[in-house]
């Protein structure tokens, strides 16, 4: 079995949720749902979370002994840093034939979806030499100069006959580490997309989104 690393980034500041990878998510910090998640994936070999967060270094440590922890280092902590960047000096600390990235910030993404995907990248690669997540839309989307982008607005199709189009919805990627060496990309010259529902892909960007995922996981766990 091929080795697979989860990759976990979290920086300890959140400029429009602050605190929000430790605040409390259905009644646990928000970082433990994808580390559980992650946690009950069979060909996830290893999970490696950067982070310069006291509250998560030391949850880590006290409920996930298992998971290993890397400090990032000064010139990485600004938000403006590229991912990729951050990426490329996590993959050199622990050597892997694969890893697959994902965020605390997806504390819906279930981890038979990802056991899913793992099986699936490993049985095209290398024909796809890396995999990202994405949501279907079918729905009239629209330019800022009012042009339309997947329709003609003459002839009125219903929105589930549209062609559908794809949001990457930063679930998770899979990929190499020569590849991103290559293109400073998590993306290769070849990724193949893997549709997940859309409940599942929420992504906590602002305080909206982290009270739909606290009602949509109370929901799922029948937490009141």
């Amino acid at each position: 079995m091929p080795t697979v690393v989860a990759l976990v980034p979290m920086r300890h500041h959140s400029q429009r949720v602050p605190g929000k990878n430790y605040r409390l998510l259905a009644g646990k910090p928000l970082y433990q749902h994808i580390i559980e998640t992650l946690l009950r994936v069979p060909e996830i070999t290893t999970i490696l979370v950067d982070t310069d967060s006291e509250p998560v270094i030391q949850g880590l440590a006290q409920n996930f002994p298992q998971v290993q922890v890397i400090l990032r280092p000064e010139h990485l902590r600004a938000p403006e840093i590229p991912m990729n960047e951050i990426l490329a000096y996590d993959t050199a600390h622990l050597e892997a034939e694969f890893y697959l990235q994902t965020h605390s910030t997806n504390p819906l993404l279930q981890a038979e979806t990802l056991s899913k995907a793992i099986g699936k990248f490993l049985s095209v690669y290398p024909a796809f030499d890396s995999m990202f997540s994405v949501t279907r839309l079918q729905t009239r989307l629209w330019d800022a100069l009012t042009r339309p982008l997947n329709h003609n607005p003459a002839i009125l199709l219903q929105t589930q006959d549209l062609p559908p189009v794809y949001e990457e919805n930063s679930c998770f990627y899979l990929f190499t580490r020569a590849g991103l060496l290559a293109r400073r990309n998590r993306l290769g010259e070849r990724p193949l997309m893997f549709e997940i529902p859309r409940l599942e892909a929420v992504d906590i960007d602002e305080e909206a989104d982290f009270e739909i995922a606290d009602l949509l996981m109370r929901r799922r766990l029948g937490v009141v």
